[in-house]
């Protein structure tokens, strides 16, 4: 349904009273279970988006899409900057890999625990903080800083202690056994490798550190396979900017990292698992935000759309994508390969004039 003017207008009126301020703990990890399908393909790979540009749209779309609605997207961090910029009631990361689910988990704990952007990226690659990082200090200030730093082994392992302890202690999650393993992957590729890791990185196996280096240094870790040197490194993600070279990621103010925080904290952004063109994911989350009295802002698609063309599943997402709560101010976030040689070509497109043939 595509909810248009009075109607519209009647619905979140009438509606607006069950927008959810916080989900509960158990109602966050309820809605995980209830609106996921069963995994696909690979668990823990895609650790780092690729995609250098997916800045360059945020202008348009901020001046197109609606604040203060729902989110949905794929992928890794670049969602972040998406949410950082639409400032969403809720986002919801779809993602047909069950490890995606994995590293979002790892990022809410990541979140909750640091007071501002220069300790999220200190617990995330396990580097101690500088002390001439700031408040003030750009994205680019904060990956220049963190790049040549060694991995600290006593930093890495209280984080792990303390990424557990969040998920399993004081949210009370139902986190299995193996979901806590690739948590864990993911944590020890972004110690060993830091703000280089780059996309199609892998995570070594586990390992203890060297006899008499508690504090961690790079040498006698085990090697993790770094994604292909074309690829843009975490730091070069993190100091990307828009066309008019204007940084607007997730990192590049403490006003931004502080919305995705928050959202966080009052477990809004909801990691599930689902096939696009699937049986259920998108449209659960499409029915939980009909009930909640919510309309889609922005859908982000990345390059899933190629994938869907190619095994010609595009038309059942065009049914699924039918169903979600959208106007005309409901905005895709594509991007193509093809276009442009030196990354992705990102573009906007309405959600209600998609075209399914």
């Amino acid at each position: 349904m595509c909810w248009r003017g009075p109607q519209l207008a009647r619905h979140l009126e009438a509606a607006a009273s069950a927008l959810p301020a916080r989900l509960t703990d158990q109602e966050f990890w309820k809605l995980i279970d209830d609106l996921s399908e069963p995994s696909g393909s690979s668990r823990t790979s895609n650790l780092v988006s690729n995609e250098q540009h997916f800045q360059q749209v945020i202008p348009e779309l901020t001046r197109i899409a609606m604040a203060g609605r729902a989110y949905i997207g794929v992928g890794p961090e670049q969602n972040f900057s998406y949410i950082a910029a639409l400032k969403p009631s809720m986002a919801f990361i779809v993602d047909v890999r069950r490890g995606n689910l994995d590293l979002h988990l790892l990022y809410k704990a990541i979140f909750e625990l640091s007071a501002d952007r220069a300790e999220f990226v200190s617990l995330l690659f396990s580097r101690l903080k500088p002390r001439r990082l700031h408040a003030k200090s750009t994205a680019a200030d904060i990956a220049s800083a963190y790049s040549s730093l060694f991995p600290n082994w006593q930093l890495y392992n209280d984080t792990a202690a303390a990424i557990r302890h969040q998920l399993l202690k004081k949210h009370g999650f139902d986190v299995s056994a193996d979901d806590l393993r690739a948590i864990d992957e993911v944590h020890r590729a972004f110690y060993v490798l830091g703000v280089h890791i780059r996309y199609g990185a892998q995570a070594p196996p586990p390992f203890t550190p060297p006899t008499g280096r508690a504090t961690g240094v790079p040498w006698g870790l085990p090697l993790a396979l770094n994604g292909p040197k074309g690829q843009p490194t975490y730091a070069e993600l993190m100091t990307a900017a828009d066309a008019h070279g204007i940084p607007r990621g997730f990192l590049s103010t403490e006003d931004a990292f502080a919305f995705v925080k928050d959202l966080e904290t009052r477990n809004l952004v909801v990691p599930v698992v689902g096939n696009f063109a699937g049986p259920k994911a998108i449209r659960a989350v499409g029915a939980y935000l009909k009930l909640k009295g919510d309309i889609v802002s922005a859908f982000y698609l990345s390059n899933v759309e190629e994938y869907m063309r190619r095994d010609r599943s595009w038309p059942a997402f065009c049914e699924n994508a039918s169903t979600l709560p959208l106007d005309d101010t409901s905005m895709f976030i594509r991007s193509s390969s093809r276009a442009q040689s030196d990354g992705f070509l990102f573009r906007l497109g309405r959600i209600a004039e998609l075209q399914c043939r």
